[in-house]
């Protein structure tokens, strides 16, 4: 039996697109923090920034967090979830207490539903302080243009 040349080639193709790589997408989140967007709100005149990158291909988020005017330091601070605007959930991803000075750098590995959570717009990130215990800012990840 023997195979024509065009025959070869076509499989070589379809081999070819069959075990094309995937490339990692990376998709960009971010949100802004105030104390009107606590739940409840507060009047802290505190404000800050999350800007955050998923990694689909090892599931990693890194991110960097600014913020400033707190009534006093950071007590705590966590990407919470799942929840919508106007809703609480419990921490997803805590931010070790050595590393609450702004900027926050960090990263975390994320399993798929904390994906499918946080692209869904369900997670929200909190910086906690004393007089706010709860919460002093608060801003919902969105995801944002590259």
């Amino acid at each position: 039996m023997s195979l024509s040349l065009k025959t070869i080639t076509t499989a070589a193709v379809a081999l070819a697109f069959s075990v094309a790589p995937v490339w990692a997408e990376q998709i960009k989140f971010n949100a802004d923090l105030t104390g009107a967007a606590e739940v409840p709100a507060n009047d802290s005149a505190g404000t800050g920034k999350v800007e955050a990158t998923l990694d689909t291909d090892t599931k990693g988020l890194s991110w960097t967090i600014t913020y400033d005017g707190l009534t006093g330091p950071a007590t705590a601070a966590h990407f919470h979830g799942p929840a919508k605007e106007g809703e609480n959930a419990g921490p997803v991803v805590p931010i070790p207490n050595d590393m609450l000075t702004s900027p926050i750098a960090g990263q975390a590995t994320l399993d798929d539903q904390q994906i499918s959570d946080l692209e869904a717009g369900l997670w929200y990130f909190n910086v906690h302080t004393e007089k706010y215990p709860d919460g002093e800012l608060r801003g919902q990840l969105m995801k944002s243009a590259m």
